[in-house]
């Protein structure tokens, strides 16, 4: 009698992944929906204007836009708008009436002069930034000031003054500064900040470089342990890690200077394992390629 043989079903590999792809996809929409409230909280910060001074009829508009930090420098770039209200303009506020001085703060390089019923153009402006190091990157913080004060034909005139930053790799908060009278002027003390996004990426970085530190060690541990010898292609991805981690630290937004922050929490001393490591298996390859030879000579 010939044996018989039971037909066993067909696996089916849609139920094995199943455990592993629901975790997944749930994980990537929590991860997208972060991503999503955080670059919408980010945005909101962006778009904010902060509007004090004077809300008199008859006054100066003075519309300050951050357009970027340059904190090796220790100075931002003020873009500045100045309008004519009421009586003090003409043509829609585009060109003053009399002769226009506004005076700024002694952070700021410079006043700003207009001639009578001449257009009010946009000027930039460099403001001094205080305190802070950028050797904190990323985790360093500066502070400053704006102040502006309006003379039209030598008379002291309101200010209204509408701030806001355009640069995404900083976030600025804004806090007023009290002023004796409402013609005195208007000013703003600033805090300056890395943004969020600079932020998590930065620190996303330190991770990477201690990961790859972390892969390296554990390689060259095994080659070492288990004398595998001059492994070439072994060699080639741990050398190719050393330089390549170099450029991803040059590729940290904002330029941060060798000795900051990121240098001594994380990339030196990832550069450091890697290149031990590598002079490790180096040299125990040689010693067991050595010994290979001599046990068995050609």
């Amino acid at each position: 009698m010939a044996p018989t043989w039971e037909s066993r079903p067909p696996r089916r590999s849609g139920a094995s992944l199943l455990p592993v792809l629901l975790p997944l996809a749930v994980l990537i929409v929590v991860a997208v929906a972060l991503g999503s409230w955080l670059q919408f909280t980010e945005r909101q910060t962006l778009d904010t204007v902060h509007a004090v001074g004077s809300q008199a009829a008859d006054r100066v508009d003075v519309e300050a836009d951050v357009q970027s930090v340059d904190a090796a420098a220790r100075e931002l770039a003020l873009r500045v708008r100045v309008t004519a209200r009421g009586t003090l303009g003409e043509d829609g506020g585009t060109a003053p009436v009399s002769d226009l001085s506004l005076q700024t703060s002694a952070q700021t390089l410079g006043d700003l002069e207009f001639k009578a019923h001449e257009r009010l153009t946009i000027r930039d402006v460099q403001v001094a930034i205080t305190d802070g190091s950028i050797s904190d990157y990323p985790f360093d913080t500066y502070e400053t000031d704006i102040e502006f004060w309006a003379q039209l034909d030598g008379k002291q005139v309101p200010v209204r003054m509408l701030f806001s930053n355009n640069d995404t790799l900083f976030s600025i908060s804004a806090t007023p500064t009290p002023s004796e009278e409402e013609a005195a002027g208007v000013g703003l003390g600033l805090g300056l900040a890395r943004s969020g996004s600079l932020l998590v990426f930065a620190v996303f970085m330190m991770i990477v470089m201690w990961a790859l530190a972390a892969s390296v060690l554990i390689g060259a541990w095994y080659m070492t342990t288990r004398r595998e010898g001059l492994v070439w292609a072994a060699l080639g991805w741990m050398a190719a890690t050393l330089f390549a981690l170099s450029a991803f630290r040059n590729n940290a937004p904002g330029t941060p200077p060798i000795g900051c922050v990121m240098d001594w929490f994380a990339f030196l001393w990832a550069e450091t394992v890697i290149a031990l490591c590598l002079i490790a298996v180096v040299i125990t390859g040689v010693r067991t390629a050595l010994q290979h030879d001599e046990t068995h000579p050609t």
